[in-house]
Parts: structure tokens; C-alpha cells; sequence
């Protein structure tokens, strides 16, 4: 068993593919698929399901999965411990932004970095929060800037800032005249949502789903 092989096992395992492990390994299909046949040979047991598609995991699969992603965390805090030793940082450092913030962040944070780390190589995607969570809990990505609090097991969060939420109203809605709102100045049946993945959307439904929740409170049995 080596630590290459529960590589391309992880893989397979987060790309439900072959073809596409093999793309992100940096590897051709057929090396890849040698390779996890052989520690299929050594452990004696299956670990896909190859005549599905997309390809499933065995129940025994599943969990040599799940170890082999915790060994793979711990051999990765080696090159963690060589680094905090050495006068220099380098590697590759994978992070996921949301889209309601990444036009207003990235530009700043590309600049400093950088200048700050020049010999890492950052690799930034766009992504949904669900998104950001599965590629956080598979490896893929080492951090992510999205909107807090996640309350996720196994996931750590610092807080990096804060602001104000702004509402948005038409031309002679009353709410204008006030300097702060409430849940109860927004018609429900008026509201403009992000589409669906988008955590403010969620936010925003929150916030008037307490509101709901205090009118049908309010309102007299019939």
C-alpha cells in the first residue's frame, strides 16, 4: 500500500470517474486504474463498482475511503512541519471564494499575497457554499472565504470581518423613510432572492422565515 495509491483511490472516490481521477492526478487512465487495482489485489477486497455509472463506492470502499482521506491530512502535516522550519514558503496553497464577494476581495488579496508569498503558487476557485464544504471535507481545497457561521463538525472558522445588511426598496415603499429596518417593513410576496446555493439567499430567508413564524404566532385560532 503506498500513500500514491490511496491518492488515486480518493480521487475516483470524489469524481465518481476513472478518467477524470486520473486528469486531476496528473496521470494517464490506465496508470491509474493499475494502481488501485493492485491494493484492490493486496487488501483482498473491492472498492468500486465499475459496472455503474457513475462509478460507485463498495460499502467497504466508503470506509477504506474515508481512512485513507485521514492519512493523507496527516501525511500532508509533515510538509507543514518542514515548512514552519524553513526561512521560506513554497508550494501550492488551493482556496474557494463565493461569488457575492470575490469581485470585492480577490483584487487586494491577489496583490498582497503575492508580494507576500512569492514562491506559492495560489490557486483561487468560484465557489457555492455547499460547494466550498464537500471540496473542504475531500481534500481538494485548503480554505475558503464564505459567510459564517457554518456550525459544520470537523471544520474550523475564523471570523475575518463583518457587515451591515443593506435592503433595497422601491419608490414609495414606507420603509424608506426609516434609517434602520426589521423583518416586518419587507413584503414577502415582493422579495427578491439569489438563486438557489447562494448563502445571503438563505440569510434572507432566515430572517423573514422568523418574521412568518411571529405572524402565525400572532394570529387568533379560527
Amino acid at each position: 500500500m503506498t500513500i500514491t495509491q490511496l491518492e488515486y483511490v480518493v480521487a475516483v472516490a470524489t469524481y465518481k470517474s476513472f478518467v477524470a481521477a486520473a486528469e486531476k492526478c496528473f496521470v494517464t487512465q490506465p496508470t491509474l486504474s493499475m494502481q488501485i487495482q493492485k491494493l484492490e489485489d493486496e487488501l483482498g477486497v473491492k472498492l468500486f463498482d465499475r459496472n455503474k455509472h457513475p462509478i460507485a463506492i463498495t460499502a467497504m470502499g466508503e470506509a477504506i475511503v474515508d481512512q485513507a482521506r485521514v492519512i493523507l491530512a496527516e501525511c500532508e502535516k509533515i510538509n507543514e512541519l518542514i515548512q514552519s522550519q524553513q526561512t521560506t514558503i513554497s508550494g501550492t496553497f488551493k482556496m474557494a471564494v463565493i461569488p457575492t464577494i470575490a469581485p470585492y476581495l480577490l483584487p487586494g488579496l491577489l496583490e498582497n499575497y503575492n508580494k507576500a508569498y512569492p514562491d506559492v503558487k495560489l490557486i483561487v476557485k468560484e465557489m457555492e457554499t455547499d460547494q466550498i464544504l464537500v471540496a473542504i471535507r475531500n481534500n481538494e481545497i485548503d480554505a475558503g472565504l464564505l459567510s459564517t457561521p457554518l456550525n459544520e463538525n470537523g471544520i474550523k472558522e475564523y471570523p475575518l470581518f463583518s457587515e451591515p445588511l443593506v435592503a433595497y426598496f422601491a419608490e414609495g415603499e414606507k420603509a424608506l423613510k426609516k434609517r434602520t429596518v426589521t423583518p416586518a417593513d419587507i413584503s414577502l410576496d415582493r422579495i427578491w432572492l439569489l438563486n438557489e446555493g447562494h448563502c445571503l439567499r438563505n440569510q434572507v430567508l432566515d430572517l423573514c422565515s422568523d418574521h412568518v413564524e411571529k405572524l402565525q404566532a400572532e394570529k387568533p385560532y379560527r
